[in-house]
């Protein structure tokens, strides 16, 4: 994989677009922190890449629960092999799923039940340019294009999610999907009014130490009459009402602070948001979130209270998340 040619695709898709001049100029020092960074499985990583086997899909379907790309009859038996070695170096995959020439990528999560609870309340997604803060591996980035978007750039600051990303963009790299190994902390600081037309932040705001901080972030990014997309764990409880874990949520070190839906209202009131709703505040299951052939370590069940599924294995509310859609004025 060639990431520099993939990164000048990123700046040529960034320059279409006048706000992110500066942007522009400020990415290539940031990437190449990330990607100069020490790291033990850089190589591994890169060689796994470099051993997908060649081949146009026959069939792409963006929109499938498992998003799609080919079909089993287009690699030969002996590519179907290696196409899976090379996949399963980059084992535990979390969000998908994925369906690659027949090999079925069962991933931790059942993102694809995520996008289906969101999907409805979004504003029409086609032609927008979308940022998706905190996109992992990239599986609803893929999903956002399906919808109609003309630009999608996901950040993540892994470089292991930075590959499982380009095992599937190996096989779409014309579409206008991007992922850049950078924090929310790396966006721009743009005029007010410029920025993305959509602005997705789903399971980042509770580790973060400053949640308005993030929210800033967000906003800064985003255009005048912009939609943002904040799905995150919350508890029940009115506006005064804020979990903050004494070490450990399930078992996670880096949760900081789990609000109400109404404290999360008041929050994007106070930073300007107008036209603010809840669309869906739902218990996280166990069918969601679970162990699988390509994510062997411990998930929800093993975070539980093994007695009561109510209360994390700390006893604190279990995971229950829910979905603001809140707008910048016009």
């Amino acid at each position: 994989m060639d990431l520099q040619a993939y990164f000048n695709a990123v700046d040529q898709a960034l320059s279409a677009l006048p706000w992110a001049e500066q942007w522009r100029t400020q990415l290539p020092v940031q990437i190449n922190e990330v990607l100069n960074a020490p790291h033990g499985k850089r190589e591994e990583w890169l060689q796994a890449l470099a051993q997908l086997p060649p081949s146009t899909p026959s069939i792409v379907d963006l929109n499938a629960a498992a998003i799609q790309m080919g079909q089993a009859q287009d690699l030969s038996p002996e590519q179907q092999v290696v196409l899976r070695q090379s996949l399963e170096t980059f084992i535990p995959w979390r969000k998908g799923p994925f369906n690659l020439f027949g090999t079925y990528i069962d991933t931790e999560w059942r993102s694809d039940w995520k996008w289906q609870r969101v999907l409805p309340h979004l504003s029409d997604l086609t032609g927008r340019t979308i940022l998706d803060v905190g996109c992992g591996s990239g599986y609803h980035l893929w999903r956002m294009r399906g919808a109609g978007a003309k630009l999608v750039i996901g950040i993540d600051p892994s470089l292991f999610f930075l590959m499982q990303f380009q095992c599937v963009r190996h096989y779409l790299p014309y579409e206008p999907v991007y992922y850049l190994p950078l924090k929310s902390e790396d966006l721009p600081i743009l005029k007010e009014g410029e920025g993305f037309d959509t602005v997705f932040s789903m399971g980042v705001l509770y580790h973060r130490r400053s949640p308005l901080q993030h929210l800033l972030e967000l906003k800064g990014v985003l255009r005048a009459g912009g939609e943002l997309v904040l799905e995150t764990l919350v508890v029940e409880g009115d506006e005064r009402t804020v979990l903050m874990p004494e070490d450990r949520y399930g078992k996670m070190r880096n949760v900081w602070f789990i609000p109400s839906t109404a404290l999360l209202e008041l929050w994007l009131r106070r930073l300007g948001f107008v036209a603010i709703r809840t669309v869906d505040v739902g218990q996280t299951s166990l069918e969601e979130q679970r162990r699988t052939e390509w994510m062997r370590f411990e998930s929800l069940a093993d975070f539980l209270d093994p007695t009561d599924h109510n209360k994390t294995i700390e006893g604190y509310p279990a995971p229950k998340r829910a979905v603001l859609i809140a707008q910048l004025p016009a």
